[in-house]
Parts: structure tokens; sequence; C-alpha cells
């Protein structure tokens, strides 16, 4: 389109040079032919400026397309790094964002028994029913179909001074006293039970030895 309007002002322009050269030519024909290449030379001017922005706004757009792949590939990307991360977790029995790791099939959260309970004792203390407020809300939201085991840990230091007489007895009231407590924040009393562990099962050393877990099976709970 460029090159025939310029074409056609080329032949106008030499048109109107040829007539203005002519002493015989009337005044009024050669005042049309250079009108018109005046409205020629307008129109042409304005093509190449639509040109201009047209190849401006491709311009952007190819920009903002490339921004949006390299935005879609990191995004991609961080998709793959957390499928990672979690399959690495899965395989190595790492700890997720609420505090539960992998044991084989099952999902495990430590509650120290310090925070829990006070020496000897199988009432649950306030900074522990924080807690415990916490994992039921997890306990509810990501396994509500599972079948949940609090397991009672203890050290190996014999009973002295306790109403319960034995490590087994107190990781055992213990284990009861967590698993009331989530039942009361609305954990289903069907899918969760107590196992007292005692000693039985000891860390590096006494402190953390005395626990309660909380094990999410993979099996899911059955009503009735």
């Amino acid at each position: 389109m460029f090159q025939r309007m310029h074409t056609r002002l080329t032949l106008i322009a030499g048109a109107a040079a040829a007539l203005g050269g002519c002493a015989g030519v009337p005044q009024d024909e050669y005042d049309l032919a250079v009108q018109e290449n005046t409205q020629l030379r307008e129109r042409l001017a304005q093509a190449q400026n639509a040109l201009e922005r047209a190849e401006t706004d491709k311009r952007v757009l190819n920009e903002r397309v490339a921004d949006r792949d390299t935005e879609l590939s990191r995004l991609r990307g961080e998709v793959v790094n957390a499928q990672t991360e979690a399959a690495v977790r899965r395989r190595t029995g790492g700890t997720d964002a609420d505090g539960f790791e992998s044991r084989g099939d099952a999902r495990v959260v430590t509650i120290a028994g310090d925070l829990l309970f006070a020496s000897g004792q199988a009432t649950v203390r306030k900074a522990g029913r924080a807690e415990l407020d916490r994992i039921a809300g997890v306990l509810n939201d990501r396994f509500s179909d599972n079948l949940i085991r609090v397991e009672g840990h203890t050290d190996s230091d014999p009973i002295k001074k306790s109403a319960w007489k034995t490590n087994e007895r107190l990781s055992s009231e213990r284990a009861l006293a967590v698993e009331a407590y989530l039942v009361s924040k609305g954990v289903d009393a069907a899918r969760i039970y107590s196992a007292a562990m005692g000693s039985s099962r000891p860390k590096a050393d006494k402190q953390t030895s005395r626990r309660v877990e909380i094990v999410v099976l993979e099996t899911e709970a059955t009503s009735g």
C-alpha cells in the first residue's frame, strides 16, 4: 500500500511540476494537482505513523509474552521443586510445615512431655493445651479420615514419687489425657486410640524420651 501511494505521489508531483512549467495550463488544474499532492503526502505520513505505532505495539506485546513465559517457567520450576522436596520428605522422614514427619506409611508429630505435663503428672498443662489445639486443627483438616494413635512415652527412671506405680501406667494415663483432649476439640472418638509405650522406645536422653507422639496411620478409620 505504501509503495502504491508513494508511486502515485511521485506521479502527481511530476504532473504538478509539469503543469507548473507550462504557461498554457489552467490555474485551477494546477491548484488541483498541488492539492491532491498535499493530501497524499499527509495520508502517507499518517500511514507511516500508524505503521510505527503498530511496530511499537508489537514489540511491547512480544516483551509481555516473553515476560509471561519467563514467569510461567519460574512457577513451573517452583512446583517441581516443591514436589521434589515433598518426595524427599516422604523418603527421609523430613518434618513438614505442621510439624509432622514421615515414618514409613505414617505421619508423626512429637510433643515434649515437659510441655504437656508436670513431673509425674497426667493433667495437660495450659501450654500443652495450646499445642494440642493446633494439632487438633491439623488432624481435622488434613487427616480427617485417618486412624490416629496417641502414644505415651517416658524415660527409664523408676517411678518414686507419683500416683502411678510404673512408667507404663504413667505413659498410659498421659496418652489417655491427650486423647481425651483431642476428642474434646473435635477429633472423632471413633478414629483415635491410645497406647502406653512406657520407656520401651527411648530417645537420646531422658528429656527427649519423655514425650507424646501422635501417629496418623495410613489406614482410614471405619465408622460403627
